[in-house]
């Protein structure tokens, strides 16, 4: 068994295979009182681990809600649907709601623990490597909108988080890749050494090898924990995490959350779009940007995703900037790079949309 503990402030971080066997242990130190446990699970994970967990959990009374895990899925109608079933089931503040899943299930039950009767005991078991490296930490939860992902949410830390790892090599490449996205980011705004690591070990890390994926999972949680243990709230240090989402998160909603692209994948390209702009605004060189492109070479990170690159295709997302959480009078907030490891100052580059426009016809 290779299990590695993180421990943040408010809540630990367990990664690593077979890690799930520790869930009951840990239901009863965190929740004491706790006597029946609600699991909402996604529909993918395979059979076995479900098996698992019920027999893991055996002393408690389990009741478990299948979710077809999709962005047009993540609202409010969903929220409520879950919310009338505890009520049903009589769950008081003392009992536990468990997610088990990737971001999309973790962010919504999340957001149901924090409002259901004003707090109910959560514990997350993200399934999917995006959301073991990067959607599991910082206590973010929330479902979309149909003017916007993710605008309506809370703050609300898991009692625990545990990414048991066996389940990632159920997913396909795609999703892999996916998760890495975060991974990169986490290394290209704060950690030099990091960048250089994944440089020489991101093949391993794709193919899933056991010690290697164990190192990278924690290294990014910690990474991720350094921002928001200073900032749970996200007023100023905290934004840095936003690095290339702003675009990311525009080019989902015009791409209408299709699978088409993925939150990871919008990720890589909203990455390298905000690198592109820091190098016309001479924040980095020519060679940071190089190096960072290299890496996308070298591994195929975006081989299928070239036309979401293209001008037009950038330009007709910009307008869904319009309701982004970091615009703030008129003015879209852009987390830009210095160097690798380095970034700008979160709201010291403010632009508006026309702004922005002229970049991309600039520059692509």
């Amino acid at each position: 068994m290779q299990v590695n503990q993180l421990k943040a402030k408010n809540y630990s971080v367990i990664v690593g295979k077979s890690s799930i066997s520790r869930l009951a242990s840990e239901v009863k130190y965190h929740c004491p009182k706790c006597k029946r446990v609600a699991i909402v699970i996604d529909k993918k994970i395979p059979k076995k681990f479900i098996i698992k967990i019920k027999k893991n959990l055996k002393k408690f009374k389990v009741f478990i809600f299948f979710v077809t895990s999709s962005e047009k899925i993540k609202n409010l109608d969903q929220t409520n649907l879950l919310i009338s079933k505890l009520l049903q089931l009589n769950f008081n503040r003392s009992d536990l709601i468990i997610a088990l899943g990737g971001g999309i299930i973790g962010d919504m039950t999340g957001f149901v623990a924090s409002i259901f009767k004003r707090g109910i005991n959560f514990i997350n078991l993200p399934s999917t490597l995006l959301s073991q490296v990067d959607s599991c930490i910082g206590g973010k939860t929330g479902v979309n909108s149909k003017h916007g992902k993710n605008l309506i949410g809370s703050f609300y830390n898991p009692k625990v988080v545990i990414s048991e790892t066996e389940l990632l090599k159920s997913l396909p490449k795609r999703e892999i890749i996916c998760g890495y996205s975060e991974i990169l980011k986490h290394a290209i705004i704060d950690d030099k050494k990091f960048f250089n690591f994944l440089e020489k070990n991101t093949k391993n890390i794709i193919s899933l090898e056991n010690k290697i994926l164990n190192q990278t999972i924690l290294k990014s949680c910690k990474i991720k924990l350094n921002f928001t243990e200073k900032d749970f709230k996200e007023k100023n240090l905290r934004m840095k995490l936003n690095f290339g989402h702003t675009f990311a998160h525009a080019l989902e909603i015009k791409n209408k959350y299709s699978n088409k692209l993925n939150h990871g994948e919008a990720v890589l390209i909203g990455m390298l779009i905000a690198i592109r702009i820091s190098k016309f605004n001479n924040l980095c060189s020519s060679k940071t940007l190089a190096q960072i492109e290299n890496l996308y070479q070298k591994f195929s990170l975006i081989k299928n995703l070239k036309k979401y690159l293209k001008k037009n295709e950038i330009l007709k997302s910009i307008k869904f900037m319009n309701n982004d959480k970091k615009k703030d009078d008129e003015k879209i907030s852009l987390i830009l790079l210095k160097n690798i490891g380095k970034t700008t100052t979160p709201g010291k580059f403010k632009y508006k949309i026309n702004q922005v426009e002229n970049f991309i016809k600039k520059l692509f």
